[in-house]
């Protein structure tokens, strides 16, 4: 398999075993809720099989389980730092734990357990931006250029920091500006930074409430209104499952 040489030769090998095991874990994870939350709501006899997880009365949330995974992976990683396999071993766990993690995102979030009300889809949110940083990782040249040492020469050097800062800067002003993902994704994908920074802010954003007058301010709600919402909305319940009506 020379993709998957590729992989190992570039160092992106545990990289891949991660997100791989982050998508997969998410997939399974939600079909389950899903499945355990159709029976809670059917009218026929509970015939055993998938059931939330009680130990001494408690409710064990799967994020438990991933927090876990996520801190022994670390740990075993930082401690050993093993060679192939264990390496992909270890990204297995810790992409794997990440997904359960943050398949329950809104309820560390909110301090409830909102998984299926309308904050869920929080959590939706946060394995997209997951998802999103596990590919960026995978990106094999270096998403800034080359590196200082290679640039070649004072004014090369100096050109390079002063790149490296104005893309920086560009993310910093779309955290500014409400757009967290894009900001993070930014800080790897420097087109991304610079394209979220130009555009408008979110209202309600430190830049929206700091920097915009009222006519810009209502481009900005029309922009991020209802639309907007319930566009993304379609996505996240696509994903995840529609919210539980009360």
């Amino acid at each position: 398999m020379n993709w998957y040489r590729d992989l190992v030769d570039t160092g992106r090998a545990q990289a891949a075993w991660a997100l791989f095991a982050f998508l997969l874990t998410f997939t399974v994870a939600r079909a389950i809720t899903r499945r355990i939350r159709a029976k809670q709501a059917s009218t026929q006899p509970d015939d055993g099989g998938l059931s939330d997880v009680h130990i001494g009365g408690i409710h064990i949330h799967h994020q438990v389980w991933g927090i876990l995974l996520v801190l022994l992976s670390g740990l075993l990683q930082f401690r050993y730092a093993p060679a192939s396999p264990w390496a992909e071993v270890l990204a297995v766990m810790f992409g794997a734990g990440a997904a359960l993690t943050l398949d329950e995102f809104a309820l560390w979030l909110h301090l409830d357990d909102v998984y299926w009300g309308p904050e869920g889809r929080k959590s939706i949110d946060a394995i997209l931006l997951g998802g999103a940083l596990g590919v960026v990782l995978l990106m094999q040249t270096s998403p800034i250029g080359a590196e200082p040492e290679r640039a070649g020469g004072e004014l090369a050097r100096w050109t390079y920091f002063a790149s490296v800062g104005f893309h920086l800067v560009m993310a910093v002003l779309c955290f500014l500006k409400g757009k967290l993902a894009t900001g993070l994704i930014g800080i790897v994908v420097p087109v991304v930074a610079f394209v979220g920074a130009l555009r408008l802010a979110k209202p309600g954003s430190t830049w929206a409430v700091r920097r915009y007058g009222e006519r810009k301010a209502e481009r900005a709600r029309k922009r991020f209104g209802a639309t907007y919402d319930k566009r993304w909305n379609r996505i996240r319940d696509a994903l995840g499952g529609q919210p539980s009506r009360h």
